[in-house]
């Protein structure tokens, strides 16, 4: 596989720099004209950007057809999506750390969501309707966005404009899952509709709706009509139904911009008892068949505004205001199958957060110049969270508390020439709960001739403890498993170097070539470990140090109607927590990973038709298993566990009509067939391994998306 991959690289390379030699000037200059905001003190182009930044296009995201954040990055190199059948939910993973060390933001605001503010965030319910473009910076943006973003930001940026008096779009997409499809209750069925209007020169707004609808996959399960106690009745991922709400308003004019955005965002996901109870009814001489069935509910609110410009010709300002709201309800019934009747229903809420959130940023105080700039912030926000009973395993006794930070940053971006640019960073960290907190970064970049970039930066970002490291409390006679409030932050460092060549080959052909280097160090790092032997009592404790470091590799091209790109990456993952462990089988050892991706888009030139594939290998991943010795269950030992490879291959057909007013993209998800992945963990030989399948996916699906747009003057 890394022998085709790298023969593959070079033969692109090779042909393309043929064509520069043989056909074009050699010092044609490529263009990179992509706006990024993420990180910048003003909007800029990606090669000025001091930092790498990473642009998924709004092309990009059409063409995959996908419906949610997970699909898109479920391509994206260095990441890797867990998908949950049992809840719905899909996190992410990025350079071998969980979502709990980079943040998921949407226009620089982070969203609330079941486990935080901006991580862990479930990218099934961050929709791709009205999505200009996604920005990942990767490396340490602990200055500029606070705790827990030691590997980066994913930030969603919203279109916020319309190019006509009046824009309406909407779209139908109708998806199999699996084999398993009907206009009814199976399959998927996606539905949104968007109104925009320009007022005027200044002031545009827009109202949205979206619907998604998944039915679930059976499977070998038989859904929830099925009567029989025999462990089929329900879904084997369960079902669920997002509709979202959306308005925005936006006043522009000169250097100064005002908008405000809100969204009301309902997800109701059903649950199944795979079991149901027979029951005799005396007076009719029938059996009737109960299911103790659960319906999970999300309301979120969010709102943002927005101010931004210049103040009399005295200093830049870019300042955000936000509340949001998400409350988490459940609705358990006796289900009476046979009759379809709900019995015994108990509603209530089991889990509530609310955000104050602000931010912002101010920035050329000094009359504008190419050599100095230097930028100030604060971000404060205060979460109160609430959770019951309910809320999970960990929450036996309902907890309410406050979480607050209030952050002030500076940094200054210095240009010694042409070629040469620094900027260095600091933020300090005040909290109700934790000591004074210090974030420190520094970024280089270094423009060499023939258009060569090197960029680099090493920084420092905090993870805190979140609400159920700090406040679960789950006490009874077979558990005890209880929060820390008195958990230090992790500390974390890390560094990442890129090296960047771009061709230019004439007007429309193009070629990049990009090597990353990166560590990533945390210490402190938290984990449940066991404090007592006898009675068994476990407690989050700071005790781990933790190690990341790896190579990426990307190719991207255009040739006439080609476009596409190659990837490479290595991940080492070491993992230390010797106080918690008595037998360490994987001391001091890298765990290493690889992944592989692959893109090429076909555009025909008589009718605009585009033919797009995406390939993605991920390798075996090693993992650090953390699992009671069987010899001695008041025992904890570290092992060495792997989940198998596997390959995940995406097409599509993309065909324009009526002046492209009308958009049909037809393809396939999951080309591979991918269901059940193997995960197996021992430790060498000196106990018994185990193995478990994991649902990742349900199989090869197809999809048909229809979208229409009418721009009115």
């Amino acid at each position: 596989m890394k022998r085709r991959f790298f023969l593959l690289s070079l033969l692109t390379t090779l042909t393309l720099q043929a064509q520069e030699i043989n056909s074009f000037p050699k010092d044609s200059t490529i263009n990179l004209e992509q706006t990024v905001i993420s990180g910048q003190y003003n909007a800029q182009s990606v090669r000025k950007s001091i930092y790498e930044v990473k642009v998924i296009s709004q092309e990009m995201i059409e063409r995959q057809a996908g419906n949610t954040l997970a699909d898109v990055l479920n391509q994206t190199l260095n990441m890797n999506i867990i998908p949950s059948s049992s809840t719905g939910k899909s996190t992410v993973q990025m350079f071998g750390l969980d979502a709990q060390y980079f943040k998921i933001l949407v226009d620089n605001i982070p969203l609330v969501n079941d486990e935080g503010l901006g991580n862990n965030t479930d990218l099934t319910q961050i929709n791709l309707d009205d999505i200009q473009q996604i920005e990942i910076v990767e490396g340490a943006m602990g200055v500029e966005y606070g705790a827990n973003s030691i590997a980066g930001v994913i930030n969603i940026i919203t279109k916020k404009g319309g190019k006509n008096k009046f824009d309406i779009s909407a779209t139908l997409q109708e998806e199999t899952i699996g084999d398993e499809y009907n206009w009814k209750n199976k399959g998927r069925h996606i539905q949104s509709l968007k109104i925009g209007h320009k007022f005027s020169d200044k002031i545009y707004a827009n109202l949205s709706f979206s619907r998604n609808d998944f039915q679930g996959f059976f499977d070998d399960k038989k859904g929830k009509n099925y009567p029989n106690n025999d462990g089929l009745r329900g879904y084997e991922w369960l079902p669920k139904e997002q509709n979202a709400a959306k308005a925005f308003v936006q006043y522009k004019k000169d250097n100064y911009r005002l908008f405000y955005k809100f969204e009301y965002f309902n997800e109701e996901t059903k649950y199944y008892d795979p079991n149901p109870i027979a029951s005799t009814n005396a007076p009719t001489a029938t059996v009737d068949y109960f299911g103790k069935d659960r319906t999970y509910t999300t309301d979120r609110i969010y709102n943002h505004l927005n101010a931004s410009g210049r103040f009399r010709k005295v200093i830049n300002y870019d300042v955000s205001f936000s509340y949001q709201e998400q409350k988490r309800k459940l609705k358990s019934y006796n289900y009476e199958i046979l009759e379809g009747v709900e019995h015994d229903v108990n509603k209530f809420e089991y889990e509530s957060r609310k955000v104050y959130y602000s931010k912002g940023m101010f920035s050329n105080f000094i009359n504008k110049n190419d050599y100095f700039d230097f930028q100030f912030g604060y971000e404060i926000d205060q979460t109160k969270g609430f959770a019951s009973t309910s809320a999970g395993e960990f929450f036996q006794k309902p907890i309410e508390r406050k979480l607050g930070t209030y952050d002030f940053f500076a940094s200054s971006e210095i240009n010694l020439n042409d070629k040469l640019s620094f900027r260095p960073g600091a933020r300090v960290m005040f909290s109700e709960q934790f000591d004074t907190q210090y974030v420190m970064s520094l970024s280089a970049k270094y423009l060499f001739g023939k258009q060569w970039e090197l960029r680099a930066i090493v920084g420092t970002s905090p993870r805190l403890p979140n609400y159920e490291e700090m406040y679960s409390y789950f006490v009874d006679v077979n558990h005890n498993v209880q929060g820390n409030e008195n958990l230090n932050p992790e500390k974390g460092v890390s560094a990442f170097v890129h090296l960047k060549k771009n061709w230019n080959i004439g007007e429309n052909n193009s070629l990049e070539q990009k090597v990353s280097l990166w560590k990533i160090n945390l210490k402190d790092k938290i984990d449940l470990i066991v404090v007592e032997e006898s009675p068994l009592k476990y407690q989050y404790r700071n005790i781990d140090n933790y190690d990341v470091q790896g190579f990426t590799y990307l190719n991207q091209f255009k040739v006439h109607q080609f476009m596409g790109g190659i990837g490479f990456t290595l991940t080492g993952i070491k993992q230390d927590i010797d106080e918690a462990v008595a037998v360490n089988s994987v001391k001091n050892k890298y765990f290493y990973s690889t992944q592989i991706n692959a893109n090429v888009s076909y555009t025909l030139p008589k009718t605009n038709t585009i033919f797009s594939l995406f390939y993605k290998y991920n390798g075996a991943q090693e993992q650090f298993v953390l699992k009671n010795n069987p010899s001695n269950t008041s025992e904890q030992i570290l092992v060495k566990g792997k989940q198998e490879a596997f390959n995940w291959m995406d097409a599509s057909i993309k065909q324009s009509f009526w002046n492209k007013k009308l958009d049909l993209t037809i393809g396939a998800r999951n080309l591979f067939d991918v269901k059940y992945l193997n995960s197996s963990s021992g430790n060498d030989g000196a106990h018994s391994q185990g193995s478990t399948s994991i649902l990742y996916g349900y199989g090869r699906s197809y999809f048909a998306k229809l979208t229409f747009n009418l721009g009115i003057n």
